[in-house]
């Protein structure tokens, strides 16, 4: 359905803008089909719907009224005529698996309905889910604040969170999913490890870092030295 609605507008990047919202769909669904009553379940579901909220009403407030994401773009140049069918496959089948896949601990944990006593585990998964959900908001609401002020177009964010790494929306990510599958392991889906094992793998290699720095240093020339002071991901103290 998402996909027709991009082929209407020509812009595939509402894929991006809808990517939290299928995680939200996919918990909930999962919950009601199942009729999983364990608390442990409705604090995933609750956890997963603040992430996938947050994120996607984030994004929609970033894209208003700009044209379609440089990475689509360059997809549908270099497919031509053939964009509006494979972007399909590339785009929004492949998101879709990907948001299945890395949810599985959620689906699972539903799925057992686990109604043994909250535990420490449970407890720590809930932390780390808060220390990345922190960082995203926090460092998003941070370089808003920096884009609007019209001095700072070309400039590098080093301040903040962006100060500690060079990613901390990306780390947030990745600390939110490792607390979620904390607490659904807990609930039985150790099993599961592979989902946030594969988000990490996303974040780091291949549509995260690795992706977007491999443009930003043509064009923001005050990247490369940013890039020696400040750790790529993993936060920590400034380098001289």
């Amino acid at each position: 359905m998402l996909w027709a609605v991009s082929v209407r507008l020509r812009d595939a990047s509402i894929a991006d803008v809808c990517w939290g919202l299928g995680f939200v769909l996919l918990a909930w669904t999962s919950w009601a089909f199942v009729g999983a009553t364990a608390w442990r379940v409705k604090w995933l579901v609750a956890l997963v719907t603040l992430w996938g909220m947050r994120l996607s009403i984030h994004l929609f407030w970033r894209k208003r009224q700009e044209p379609e994401d440089r990475r689509y773009a360059a997809m549908r140049q270099r497919a031509a005529a053939r964009f509006w069918w494979s972007s399909l496959f590339s785009v929004f089948l492949l998101q879709a698996a990907l948001v299945w896949f890395v949810a599985l601990p959620v689906q699972l944990a539903a799925w057992l309905d686990d109604r043994s006593q909250l535990s420490w585990l449970d407890g720590a998964g809930a932390v780390i889910w808060l220390i990345g959900f922190c960082f995203e908001t926090v460092s998003d609401w941070q370089l808003a604040r920096f884009k609007s002020n019209p001095s700072n177009n070309g400039r590098v964010m080093d301040q903040g969170l962006w100060r500690l790494t060079r990613h901390p929306n990306y780390f947030g990510d990745f600390c939110v999913w490792w607390g979620i599958y904390l607490i659904a392991a807990n609930g039985g889906a150790a099993a599961m490890i592979a989902s946030p094992a594969l988000m990490s793998l996303l974040l780091l290699r291949i549509s995260g870092v690795a992706l977007l720095e491999r443009t930003l240093v043509d064009r923001r020339p005050e990247y490369a030295d940013y890039q020696q002071r400040v750790n790529a991901f993993f936060p920590g103290k400034p380098r001289r």
